[in-house]
């Protein structure tokens, strides 16, 4: 079988989407399933897989310089793609990248299918366009009912996406891998420097976005700080919040984006991971953290919900409710005991979610939709 990927979401990137790919790519392989690449970005030689990328002209995203937009229409993409005469389509958003996937797969008389990867309409009211999320909706309406399947990556995520009108939807969830990410990282040398030598040290991984809901992070520090709560604070990202929110937390680290060994490092060197985020269609942090030994703290909305059981592994707060996370950060900062058991409890539940077992599932999907066309 030969798949064709339409994305914009590929190395040097480093968000959900992309480790999801490279996650995917290993599966493809074990299974020898050939596959190629249409996408704006192009892995350096260090992917074994990079040979397999055909490089698109692109545009940047407004706001999201890192992010760019394929203009599929400047290339021979119907003579690269009918050299390789794929089996089946897979886009993974609605761009005109996308679109064009959709278009090749109907004139081909090909199987397509896309992947829901990110709440992109709830992003507009965090930027003053709540009046169209309406349109946004449609337009996410028209686009995944073109396609024989759209997979989502949590139940949450199948459930909104069901309730909007979409039609088959199927669950392709995320996985974690336990070597990368463990508490065998774990490196005193790095609380001393960030000042979590005696004190716990609370972790935040990602994007610094408004729709991360960081604003909420900063109110429920600040009530930490007031009532006196002994912590350190290290958020690990980038983004165009990054100066805003070091002049709200002066006191916390911000060593940007992570990488590799010195990223599973951070993980495993905290004591407790807070993700205030309500717009996530699952959390692929909140699962490096649990294989990293921590407890989360995140919030009864989205993905997150579905991956974090409150008592065992973590505490949900309540969405957009600073004093809600202060308080759930609280209760474990002044509960070493309680935060070890659930941090062991935390390891346990990302053992549950091996890449390799979730990407057979989906390729067993591909497969149905394949022999079902031939």
């Amino acid at each position: 079988m030969r798949v064709a990927y339409f994305t914009e979401s590929l190395p040097p990137n480093t968000d959900g989407v992309v480790r999801t790919l490279c996650n995917l790519t290993q599966s493809l392989d074990r299974r020898g399933v050939d596959y190629r690449f249409f996408s704006p970005f192009k892995p350096d030689r260090s992917f074994s897989w990079s040979h397999r990328v055909y490089k698109l002209v692109s545009l940047p995203v407004a706001l999201y310089s890192e992010y760019r937009l394929a203009i599929p229409y400047l290339h021979p993409l119907d003579r690269e793609l009918d050299r390789y005469r794929p089996d089946l389509i897979h886009v993974t958003s609605p761009s005109l990248l996308g679109m064009f996937g959709a278009d090749y797969a109907r004139r081909r008389g090909l199987p397509a299918v896309s992947s829901y990867h990110t709440h992109f309409v709830s992003y507009l009211s965090y930027y003053g366009f709540t009046k169209v999320a309406g349109l946004g909706w449609r337009f996410l309406h028209w686009f995944h009912n073109q396609f024989e399947k759209t997979y989502a990556p949590s139940p949450s995520a199948v459930r909104e996406l069901t309730e909007r009108g979409i039609r088959r939807v199927e669950l392709w969830q995320r996985g974690v891998d336990l070597d990368r990410f463990s508490p065998a990282y774990r490196s005193d040398a790095l609380r001393r420097s960030v000042g979590a030598a005696d004190r716990p040290l609370l972790l935040f991984v990602g994007r610094l976005v408004k729709e991360k809901d960081l604003d909420d992070l900063v109110a429920a520090s600040r009530i930490l700080e007031q009532r006196g709560c002994p912590f350190a604070l290290a958020i690990v990202g980038d983004g165009p919040m990054r100066d805003e929110l070091q002049h709200a937390l002066p006191y916390a680290q911000f060593p940007g984006y992570q990488h590799g060994d010195l990223l599973s490092t951070w993980y495993a060197s905290a004591d407790l991971f807070v993700f205030p985020s309500t717009t996530e269609t699952f959390g692929n942090v909140v699962l490096e953290a649990f294989a990293s030994g921590l407890p989360a703290i995140g919030v009864a909305q989205g993905g997150v919900a579905d991956i974090i059981t409150p008592g065992k592994d973590g505490v949900l707060a309540c969405p957009h409710d600073p004093q809600s996370m202060a308080n759930a950060v609280e209760s474990l900062i002044l509960d070493g005991a309680r935060r070890v058991t659930m941090g062991r409890a935390a390891r346990d539940t990302a053992a549950s979610y091996s890449w390799d077992a979730i990407n057979a599932g989906l390729i067993r999907s591909y497969c149905s939709l394949w022999t079902t066309t031939n």
